[in-house]
Order: C-alpha cells, then structure tokens, then sequence
C-alpha cells in the first residue's frame, strides 16, 4: 500500500503558500454563466485609484499643515524672518525687527 505522504512530491510538505499554486499552467476559476457579471476593479497592489486619490489628498493635507507649521515656528529665526517672511504680503511688516540706537552695540 502506497500511503499519501510517499506520492507527493519531495519538498512540498506543507511549506507551499495557499496562494501559490504548484500547478505550471495559470488556472482561472469558474465564472457560471447565470451568475453575476462582475469585473474586478484595477488595481496596484490592492490600491484602487479612488483608494490612492483619498490617501494622496489626506497626505497633501497634513503636508500643508506641517510645512505652514514649520514655518511659523521657525519664524523668529532670523534667516527665515529676513528670506521668507518679510516678503509676505499682509503679515511682512510685523517681522521686520529693528534694534534702537541705544541698544545696538557697535
């Protein structure tokens, strides 16, 4: 009597994914002809094109929010003060520092 284990193939015991096949030919599956006509939708690694048009507007989002961020916290630098925000049109005279006479040392 010839038991299951001896007429598999050497190497395969259980170590193959459920989702490779070890068949050499591609299988596609079954599509009854009274059932649904339903196409799946195109994808990149499971990421459908409104998926990466959400995502990609949120990450713009929070983007926007950490630059305008960064940039009002670095604004009492005096490089960014000077380069950037001087040149805003509403809010660059608010930056524009002067030192009195008095207390400029040279």
């Amino acid at each position: 009597m010839s038991t299951p284990a001896a007429t598999a193939p050497p190497g395969h015991f259980a170590k193959t994914p459920a989702a490779q096949s070890m068949r050499s030919i591609p299988y596609t599956g079954y599509k009854s002809p009274y059932g649904p006509a339903y196409k799946t939708a195109t994808h990149f690694h499971g990421i459908t094109l409104n998926k990466a048009a959400k995502y990609g507007t949120l990450a713009a989002g929070f983007g926007g929010v950490a630059g305008f961020f960064a940039l009002f916290f670095f604004a009492e630098v005096p490089r960014v003060r000077e380069d950037i925000m001087r040149k805003v049109p509403i809010i660059g005279p608010y930056f524009v520092k002067e030192i009195a006479p008095e207390d400029n040392p040279f």
